[in-house]
């Protein structure tokens, strides 16, 4: 599995960006699959998670302005960021588990290596 993200970029609060995630053309299908995002000096926090069934969960401090989901081939996985502010300023990544679920107590088995998200 090789996880690439794309999306990122520099945004004004208030605005959108839509993050993608894909694994070089292979489908993502059975996998749980995730968003994180680390900001400088701070440790990499899990925000939003898509499990294996279609389960989605979100941490507190994007419930409501973020989406994930997966495309419906399957190829790709999305994060839909709505109402940004400063304090999402962040190099987020996307992650994919085997076992068919992720959560803030469980490590992923792949990571992608991030996309800078800028938010002034």
């Amino acid at each position: 599995v090789q996880l690439v993200e794309s999306g990122g970029g520099s945004v004004q609060a208030g605005g959108s960006l839509l993050l993608s995630c894909k694994d070089a053309g292979y489908s993502l299908r059975g996998y749980g699959l995730a968003w994180y995002r680390q900001s400088p000096g701070k440790e990499r926090d899990l925000i939003a998670s898509i499990r294996n069934d279609g389960t989605t969960s979100y941490a507190d401090s994007v419930k409501g302005r973020f989406t994930i989901s997966l495309g419906n081939a399957k190829m790709t996985l999305f994060l839909q960021m709505n109402d940004l502010s400063t304090d999402d300023t962040a190099v987020y990544y996307c992650a994919a588990a085997e076992k068919g679920y992720v959560t803030a107590l469980t490590r992923p088995d792949w990571w992608g290596l991030g996309t800078q998200v800028t938010v002034s």
